[in-house]
């Protein structure tokens, strides 16, 4: 409802600035080259999404995707030790990290979700540390190989798409060390204020 809100404000904004500088028919051919810009995009990034959950697919389907949630267990089950026994969660935490680290935003999230909803309802509805860790993980991920951006890079014309491999791979690790950092420093200053 507010992303509403803010889209009917800018319109408006919009409207009332191109009524008052008398440029209204600039407006328009902006909203109209915006319009085909947007829809030529979504279908670059449909191409390059469809390639990437395809391939996704046949490692679900060639067992690879389950030895890489098998081989993420330990460091998983360090992050979350309370959940070390709800196999489905850790199945579906394993699921959205792997999905995360190939750049697959979108297939990861209902693994996120699904995990999400299993820890807040073993929680009583609350956000569990677990929980917290398990936001902090999926929105701070690492990526090995970011499809989507590099599908917006590729739509707007660059010649290498993907020679911003090293700084993903360094602002996503930083973040994610940050993020754990920062969930774990609050729930230990959590617990010595509760005390």
């Amino acid at each position: 409802m507010t992303m509403a809100f803010i889209w009917t404000g800018m319109v408006v904004i919009s409207l009332l600035c191109a009524l008052k500088t008398g440029r209204l028919e600039l407006l328009g051919a902006a909203a109209m080259t915006g319009a085909e810009e947007a829809v030529r995009l979504c279908l670059s990034m449909a191409g390059a999404m469809c390639l990437w959950m395809g391939v996704m697919e046949v490692m679900k389907r060639s067992g690879l995707a389950e030895k890489l949630s098998q081989l993420l267990r330990p460091l998983l089950a360090a992050l979350y030790p309370a959940l070390g026994r709800d196999e489905q969660v850790m199945a579906d935490i394993s699921a959205n990290v792997s999905a995360n680290l190939l750049g697959l935003g979108n297939a990861a999230t209902p693994f996120g979700v699904r995990a999400a909803r299993r820890m807040a309802g073993a929680s009583g509805g609350f956000a569990s540390r677990d929980l917290i860790m398990l936001i902090v993980c999926n929105t701070a991920s690492i990526q090995l190989i970011p499809v989507t951006v590099a599908a917006v890079r590729a739509a707007e014309g660059a010649g290498k798409p993907f020679d911003i491999l090293p700084a993903v791979w360094l602002a996503s690790a930083i973040s994610l060390a940050v993020g754990i950092g920062t969930a774990k420093l609050l729930g230990f200053v959590w617990d010595r204020r509760g005390r």
